[in-house]
């Protein structure tokens, strides 16, 4: 095998196996690092290197954790702890080029917050090349979700096993296909872009010709627009990738790794936020399809509904379901407040994740359900997540079902405010109410006051809800979240 040069040139492939946090604030421990180091001019693995990692805390070793990789804790418990083999990692990362599916999101941040438990300095890439955007932008999304076992199963390279070498060997051999099938469409443009079924150029698009639609399981086969969270991290300090080659035009090998290195990212890596699903900590969204059209209960038709991938700024992709093409949102008129304002969970800042919980009427339940079916039928062919139902029946109380409205916030500088629209109106029943009386007015908060929220959103206040359907699959969590764009609220 020929050795690693003293220049430090190759092409540091790694994976990292984690521990899946149960609760809010718990963090991540890394079980397993994998790496094989890559001659970028011969693509050749020069060396590789895998370990076990025993974390700090073994309880951190959930079932979620054991179903996410298959690491138990019996697999770790004689395992070297993540210092013990900091310098090999160390000495393996530092100075190199890094490479991996999802690394800026996730391995990058997970191996600084390692070596700052340890109080050691962590290595620094020479530059770095996420596949996982790089493919996105490059490859389109012919191979579905972009997910490593989704690009391993479209070119037939078997199962992701979930263990970190393993995987960087599959990353590496799933972006050698990639390279092959960009170089033969490129060397003959108008015959492999005209016969494609998807054109991996075709990487952006306006909202006119946006609407493609899943009415099965099965993946997007819409190519995704150039987001900005992908042009991000595949460009050279502050030079973007602007080179999108128009269809049927020759060009020289798209995949060359000489030029592509020239491109890495060399800016610093971002912590690690969670990948929005999950989150009611928003900012403003560029989704392809928008709307503002909030459906009454009864104009809503179950037959049409479906679900759609679309390109999305803060990853690769956003599942939304769409009631005849747009997306579904719904208002629903005098929801009994079960449970006021929930301040039980935090978002990575530190600021209450708000919520709270409704009666709902049957109708509405009905149509809920009918979506968290479709939804789930299509996170399902591609995700091993436990589906949370978006209608809450507890046992005993099957017949008095809820369902959590999120109130999502957004940062702006050093202040932060809801987005969420909220009025208030007298009550229908008080005795001194007027048709004149009847006015809606908006509330308005001066700061990010949870007290003053919790004095409106009590529970028996009766809310006219305007809401949307967004779904999730996040830490091996799955399900649709109902987040409230406007709320008027009986005042008692």
């Amino acid at each position: 095998m020929v050795s690693p040069t003293a220049d430090r040139s190759e092409i540091a492939f790694f994976d990292l196996e984690t521990t899946v946090p149960t609760r809010p604030g718990q963090g991540f421990a890394i079980l397993e690092f994998g790496s094989i180091l890559v001659c970028p001019k011969k693509l050749i693995e020069l060396e590789s290197y895998e370990t076990l990692v025993k974390p700090h805390d073994m309880s951190l070793i959930s079932s979620l954790s054991v179903r996410a990789n298959g690491i138990t804790a019996d697999a770790v418990i004689s395992a070297p702890s993540f210092s013990d083999v900091a310098d090999k990692v160390y000495d393996l990362l530092h100075g190199r080029i890094w490479a991996g599916h999802n690394i800026l999101r996730f391995d990058c941040v997970r191996l600084r917050e390692a070596f700052s438990q340890i109080n050691r300095a962590p290595p620094e890439p020479k530059g770095t090349i996420d596949s996982l955007a790089l493919l996105t932008q490059r490859f389109g999304r012919r191979a579905g979700d972009m997910k490593m076992a989704s690009l391993a199963a479209y070119f037939g390279l078997g199962k992701q096993s979930h263990r970190s070498l393993d995987d960087v060997r599959m990353n590496f051999e799933v972006l050698k296909y990639c390279a092959t099938v960009l170089f033969l469409e490129s060397s003959l443009p108008d015959i492999f872009t005209e016969n494609s079924w998807i054109s991996p150029n075709a990487t952006t698009r306006n909202r006119s010709n946006a609407r493609a639609v899943l009415e099965g399981t099965g993946p997007s086969t819409s190519p995704p627009s150039s987001s900005r969270n992908i042009e991000n991290q595949v460009q050279p300090g502050s030079a973007q990738v602007q080179d999108q080659v128009q269809p049927g035009s020759a060009q020289s090998d798209p995949f060359d790794l000489g030029p592509l290195i020239e491109r890495i990212e060399n800016e610093p890596l971002q912590s690690n936020e969670p990948m929005d699903e999950e989150s009611s900590t928003d900012t403003p969204s560029r989704a392809i399809i928008e709307s503002t059209e909030f459906l009454e209960l009864d104009q809503v038709s179950i037959t049409s509904v479906t679900v759609s991938v679309v390109p999305f700024f803060r990853g690769p992709q956003k599942i939304q379901i769409l009631h005849n093409n747009t997306p579904l949102q719904i208002h629903c008129s005098g929801l009994k407040v079960r449970f006021g304002l929930s301040t039980r969970f935090v978002d990575h800042a530190g600021r209450p994740r708000l919520n709270f919980v409704v009666d709902v009427s049957p109708n509405l339940c009905g149509i809920l359900d009918a979506c968290d079916d479709i939804a789930k039928r299509f996170v399902d062919s591609d995700s091993n997540s436990e589906w949370r139902p978006v209608v809450n029946r507890k046992p005993g109380f099957y017949n008095s079902p809820t369902i959590r409205l999120q109130l999502p916030s957004i940062t702006e500088g050093d202040s932060t405010r809801w987005t969420t629209e909220i009025y208030q109106k007298p009550s229908s029943s008080s005795p001194s109410s007027s048709p004149s009386s009847l006015s809606i007015q908006q509330v308005v908060f001066n700061r990010y006051d949870v007290s003053e929220l919790e004095a409106l959103i009590r529970p028996g206040s009766l809310v006219d809800a305007y809401f949307s359907l967004e779904p999730y699959d996040y830490q091996q969590n799955a399900g649709i979240r109902l987040v409230a764009k406007k709320l008027i609220v009986e005042s008692n």
